[in-house]
Protein backbone atom coordinates (compact mmCIF):
# COMPACT_ATOMS: atom_id res chain seq x y z
CA UNK A 1 0.00 0.00 0.00
CA UNK A 2 1.12 3.36 -0.98
CA UNK A 3 1.65 6.39 1.77
CA UNK A 4 -1.53 8.53 1.39
CA UNK A 5 -1.43 10.71 4.41
CA UNK A 6 1.27 13.64 5.29
CA UNK A 7 1.34 13.52 9.18
CA UNK A 8 0.10 11.18 11.99
CA UNK A 9 -0.88 12.65 15.17
CA UNK A 10 -2.74 11.93 18.11
CA UNK A 11 -5.99 13.03 19.44
CA UNK A 12 -7.35 13.71 22.87
CA UNK A 13 -8.37 10.18 23.18
CA UNK A 14 -5.00 8.92 22.62
CA UNK A 15 -6.43 7.95 18.60
CA UNK A 16 -4.00 7.60 16.60
CA UNK A 17 -4.78 10.23 13.79
CA UNK A 18 -3.84 10.43 10.12
CA UNK A 19 -4.65 13.97 8.27
CA UNK A 20 -7.30 14.22 11.03
CA UNK A 21 -8.94 10.68 10.75
CA UNK A 22 -8.68 7.73 12.67
CA UNK A 23 -6.48 4.99 11.45
CA UNK A 24 -8.28 2.04 11.97
CA UNK A 25 -7.41 -1.70 13.33
CA UNK A 26 -7.98 -4.61 10.88
CA UNK A 27 -11.18 -5.21 12.85
CA UNK A 28 -12.23 -1.23 12.19
CA UNK A 29 -11.97 0.02 15.49
CA UNK A 30 -10.18 2.86 16.06
CA UNK A 31 -7.09 2.59 17.52
CA UNK A 32 -6.89 4.12 20.58
CA UNK A 33 -4.23 3.63 22.80
CA UNK A 34 -4.14 3.56 26.54
CA UNK A 35 -1.48 5.60 27.23
CA UNK A 36 0.25 9.08 25.66
CA UNK A 37 3.32 7.00 25.34
CA UNK A 38 2.23 4.55 23.58
CA UNK A 39 0.17 6.30 21.27
CA UNK A 40 2.77 9.15 20.60
CA UNK A 41 5.24 6.08 19.76
CA UNK A 42 2.98 4.04 17.32
CA UNK A 43 1.74 7.66 15.71
CA UNK A 44 5.43 7.69 14.86
CA UNK A 45 5.88 4.46 13.65
CA UNK A 46 3.02 6.00 10.68
CA UNK A 47 5.12 9.31 10.24
CA UNK A 48 8.39 6.92 9.69
CA UNK A 49 6.67 4.92 7.20
CA UNK A 50 8.40 5.88 3.63
CA UNK A 51 6.56 5.13 0.39
CA UNK A 52 5.15 2.19 0.98
CA UNK A 53 3.80 1.29 4.31
CA UNK A 54 5.11 -2.10 5.37
CA UNK A 55 3.70 -3.57 8.59
CA UNK A 56 6.91 -5.87 9.39
CA UNK A 57 8.40 -1.63 10.17
CA UNK A 58 5.45 -0.98 12.52
CA UNK A 59 5.79 -3.79 15.61
CA UNK A 60 4.04 -1.82 18.08
CA UNK A 61 1.19 -0.82 16.04
CA UNK A 62 0.72 -4.52 15.43
CA UNK A 63 0.96 -5.63 18.99
CA UNK A 64 -2.18 -2.20 19.90
CA UNK A 65 -4.42 -3.79 16.46
CA UNK A 66 -4.03 -7.31 18.21
CA UNK A 67 -4.83 -5.78 21.94
CA UNK A 68 -7.54 -4.43 20.85
CA UNK A 69 -9.16 -6.64 17.89
CA UNK A 70 -7.97 -10.20 19.16
CA UNK A 71 -6.92 -10.13 22.98
CA UNK A 72 -9.75 -7.44 24.58
CA UNK A 73 -13.32 -9.70 22.98
CA UNK A 74 -12.03 -12.70 25.71
CA UNK A 75 -8.72 -11.48 27.80
CA UNK A 76 -9.22 -14.34 29.95
CA UNK A 77 -9.15 -16.85 27.37
CA UNK A 78 -6.17 -15.44 25.77
CA UNK A 79 -4.33 -15.12 29.19
CA UNK A 80 -4.85 -18.83 29.99
CA UNK A 81 -3.72 -19.73 26.53
CA UNK A 82 -0.25 -17.46 27.84
CA UNK A 83 -0.11 -19.40 31.15
CA UNK A 84 -0.08 -22.80 29.99
CA UNK A 85 3.96 -21.74 29.27
CA UNK A 86 4.03 -22.21 33.05
CA UNK A 87 3.84 -25.42 32.92
CA UNK A 88 7.07 -26.35 30.25
CA UNK A 89 9.40 -22.93 31.34
CA UNK A 90 12.53 -22.99 29.71
CA UNK A 91 14.34 -22.17 33.52
CA UNK A 92 12.76 -25.81 34.95
CA UNK A 93 14.73 -27.64 31.92
CA UNK A 94 18.37 -27.97 32.66
CA UNK A 95 21.40 -29.69 31.05
CA UNK A 96 22.35 -32.84 32.65
CA UNK A 97 26.13 -32.19 31.64
CA UNK A 98 28.87 -30.81 30.78
CA UNK A 99 29.11 -29.24 34.33
CA UNK A 100 30.28 -25.68 33.06
CA UNK A 101 26.67 -25.68 30.83
CA UNK A 102 24.82 -26.94 34.06
CA UNK A 103 27.00 -24.22 36.11
CA UNK A 104 26.07 -21.58 33.72
CA UNK A 105 22.26 -22.42 33.48
CA UNK A 106 22.12 -22.28 37.41
CA UNK A 107 24.06 -19.11 37.55
CA UNK A 108 21.53 -17.17 34.56
CA UNK A 109 18.39 -19.51 35.89
CA UNK A 110 18.13 -19.74 39.48
CA UNK A 111 17.72 -15.98 40.48
CA UNK A 112 14.71 -15.67 38.43
CA UNK A 113 12.86 -19.11 39.49
CA UNK A 114 14.13 -17.56 43.43
CA UNK A 115 12.42 -14.16 42.43
CA UNK A 116 9.32 -15.77 41.24
CA UNK A 117 9.00 -18.12 44.79
CA UNK A 118 9.20 -15.42 46.50
CA UNK A 119 7.19 -12.67 44.64
CA UNK A 120 4.10 -15.50 43.95
CA UNK A 121 4.69 -17.71 46.80
CA UNK A 122 5.23 -21.05 44.85
CA UNK A 123 7.68 -24.00 44.20
CA UNK A 124 9.00 -25.48 40.95
CA UNK A 125 9.87 -28.94 39.79
CA UNK A 126 13.39 -28.48 38.05
CA UNK A 127 14.23 -31.46 36.09
CA UNK A 128 17.74 -32.20 33.85
CA UNK A 129 16.76 -33.33 30.63
CA UNK A 130 13.64 -32.78 28.20
CA UNK A 131 11.21 -34.94 29.03
CA UNK A 132 8.21 -33.22 30.50
CA UNK A 133 8.31 -32.73 33.84
CA UNK A 134 5.02 -31.55 35.94
CA UNK A 135 4.55 -28.30 38.06
CA UNK A 136 2.98 -28.52 41.27
CA UNK A 137 -1.15 -27.42 40.76
CA UNK A 138 -0.74 -24.58 43.41
CA UNK A 139 2.76 -23.27 40.71
CA UNK A 140 0.47 -23.03 38.24
CA UNK A 141 -2.78 -21.93 39.66
CA UNK A 142 -0.83 -18.72 40.75
CA UNK A 143 1.08 -18.40 37.78
CA UNK A 144 -2.22 -18.04 35.59
CA UNK A 145 -3.88 -15.76 38.25
CA UNK A 146 -0.70 -13.50 37.86
CA UNK A 147 -0.97 -12.86 34.28
CA UNK A 148 -5.04 -13.16 34.18
CA UNK A 149 -4.43 -10.02 35.82
CA UNK A 150 -2.92 -8.10 33.08
CA UNK A 151 -4.98 -6.07 30.82
CA UNK A 152 -4.97 -6.58 27.06
CA UNK A 153 -2.39 -4.51 26.12
CA UNK A 154 0.20 -6.26 28.57
CA UNK A 155 -1.11 -9.45 27.52
CA UNK A 156 -0.14 -8.04 23.85
CA UNK A 157 3.40 -7.09 24.97
CA UNK A 158 3.81 -9.95 27.06
CA UNK A 159 3.25 -13.12 24.33
CA UNK A 160 6.43 -12.41 21.80
CA UNK A 161 8.07 -12.27 25.41
CA UNK A 162 7.26 -15.35 26.66
CA UNK A 163 7.28 -16.87 22.62
CA UNK A 164 10.63 -15.78 22.38
CA UNK A 165 12.18 -16.41 25.41
CA UNK A 166 10.23 -20.07 25.84
CA UNK A 167 9.91 -18.78 29.72
CA UNK A 168 6.87 -17.19 31.20
CA UNK A 169 8.87 -16.57 34.38
CA UNK A 170 10.96 -13.91 32.26
CA UNK A 171 8.29 -12.19 30.45
CA UNK A 172 6.69 -11.14 33.80
CA UNK A 173 9.96 -10.11 35.66
CA UNK A 174 9.96 -7.85 32.52
CA UNK A 175 6.41 -6.59 33.02
CA UNK A 176 7.07 -6.17 36.29
CA UNK A 177 10.25 -4.17 36.16
CA UNK A 178 12.33 -6.76 38.29
CA UNK A 179 15.13 -6.30 35.67
CA UNK A 180 16.62 -4.70 32.67
CA UNK A 181 15.24 -6.36 29.12
CA UNK A 182 19.39 -6.67 28.25
CA UNK A 183 19.66 -9.38 31.84
CA UNK A 184 16.82 -11.31 30.72
CA UNK A 185 17.31 -11.85 27.27
CA UNK A 186 20.71 -13.10 28.44
CA UNK A 187 18.99 -15.46 30.68
CA UNK A 188 16.64 -16.61 28.06
CA UNK A 189 19.93 -17.02 25.77
CA UNK A 190 22.45 -19.63 27.98
CA UNK A 191 21.97 -22.44 25.71
CA UNK A 192 22.46 -20.52 22.51
CA UNK A 193 25.58 -18.98 24.22
CA UNK A 194 27.31 -22.06 24.51
CA UNK A 195 26.91 -23.12 21.83
CA UNK A 196 28.24 -20.41 19.81
CA UNK A 197 31.09 -20.50 22.55
CA UNK A 198 31.92 -24.21 22.13
CA UNK A 199 31.11 -24.72 17.87
CA UNK A 200 31.23 -20.97 16.80
CA UNK A 201 28.68 -18.98 15.15
CA UNK A 202 26.43 -20.07 12.53
CA UNK A 203 25.09 -17.57 10.14
CA UNK A 204 21.51 -18.66 9.75
CA UNK A 205 21.41 -19.59 13.20
CA UNK A 206 22.85 -15.77 13.77
CA UNK A 207 20.06 -14.30 11.56
CA UNK A 208 17.25 -15.84 13.46
CA UNK A 209 18.55 -15.02 16.66
CA UNK A 210 18.66 -10.95 15.32
CA UNK A 211 14.97 -11.72 14.01
CA UNK A 212 13.76 -13.07 17.40
CA UNK A 213 16.25 -9.91 19.48
CA UNK A 214 13.94 -6.95 16.99
CA UNK A 215 10.64 -8.89 18.26
CA UNK A 216 11.66 -9.04 21.40
CA UNK A 217 12.83 -5.24 21.87
CA UNK A 218 9.90 -4.18 19.97
CA UNK A 219 7.30 -5.85 22.53
CA UNK A 220 9.80 -4.62 25.48
CA UNK A 221 9.14 -0.47 24.11
CA UNK A 222 5.80 -1.49 23.65
CA UNK A 223 5.17 -2.89 28.19
CA UNK A 224 7.62 0.14 28.63
CA UNK A 225 5.26 2.90 26.14
CA UNK A 226 2.39 1.35 28.54
CA UNK A 227 4.37 2.02 31.71
CA UNK A 228 6.04 4.86 31.32
CA UNK A 229 8.90 5.93 34.14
Amino acid sequence: MKRFWAQASVDANRVVMLDGRPVRTPGRTPLTLPTDALAHTVAGEWNAVGDTLDPRAMPLTGLANAAIDRIAPDPAAFAAGLAAYGESDLLCYRAADPEPLVARQAAAWDPWLDWARGRYDVHFAVTAGILHTPQPAATVHRLTEAVAALDAFHLAGLSPVVTITGSLVLALALVEGASDADTLWRAANVDEEWQADHWGHDPLAAQARETRRRDYDAAVRFLAALDPA
